[in-house]
């Protein structure tokens, strides 16, 4: 019982060492801004916290300027944790794509239009509480977003593509190789396992062959038992 007390507080560290290592990271990634027509888009925009053990309230708003018009207009804003988009330009077609711990502020566009075309400005308005100091930080993340009829080649996915196939290649020929000398290795060694036990039988047919020859000779001496010299 001694034993099952020291080890259950080292295990309980443990696990509550490997529950913290295991714990997603946040990463700033900028967003795609190229969209297909009639596809949906995720509108990307990621405000990492560097402390999230401090006690925040985010702020968020979306705002969509028409390359057309040039008219700056609210899509989409959040606030006390409430998501609401701003009936307008997309009639519905915003949904909340975001983490609920508000570092992820991204937004999905259904059915994208050709007047989806233009900037995109993420306001993010973050309210940090350290007791009777209460800082405020801002940050806007914006973009410029083209819509296409069809989606355009990715060198990069390309590239890739190819460099897949060419090691998929090099992997079965390497394959192939290894299988056809491991072959002949235990071919070989099997060859020479059979030498070796072939060698003894030789020698024992030998032996054998001289023991026969002394025994022949005895019984033409006309005696089958070993001949002893009789002392005077």
């Amino acid at each position: 019982m001694v034993t099952l007390r020291r080890v259950h507080p080292h295990t309980l560290l443990l696990l509550l060492f490997v529950v913290h290592l295991s714990r997603p990271v946040c990463v700033d990634v900028p967003s795609d801004t190229e969209a297909v027509l009639g596809n949906s888009m995720k509108l990307t925009c990621i405000s990492c916290l560097k402390r999230e053990e401090v006690k925040v309230d985010t702020h968020v708003i979306w705002y969509f300027t028409p390359t057309e018009t040039q008219n700056k207009t609210k899509i989409f804003k959040v606030e006390n944790d409430v998501k609401e988009p701003i009936d307008g330009h997309f009639d519905g077609r915003l949904t909340w794509n975001g983490s609920k711990d508000l570092q992820d502020l991204s937004l999905w566009i259904l059915n994208v239009s050709e007047r989806d075309h233009g900037f995109y400005e993420c306001e993010v308005i973050r309210t940090f509480d350290f007791g009777a100091f209460k800082p405020k930080a801002r940050r806007n993340i914006n973009f410029t977003l083209t819509v296409k009829e069809k989606a355009s080649n990715d060198p990069a996915a390309i590239y890739s593509e190819i460099m897949m196939y060419v090691l998929l290649v090099f992997l079965t020929l390497w394959l192939l190789v290894e299988m056809v000398y491991c072959y002949k290795k235990i071919s070989k060694s099997d060859d020479q396992a059979q030498d070796a036990l072939s060698v003894p039988d030789l020698y024992e047919m030998d032996d054998f062959l001289h023991s026969s020859e002394k025994v022949l000779t005895t019984q033409d001496n006309g005696t089958d038992c070993p001949i002893h010299s009789v002392p005077p």
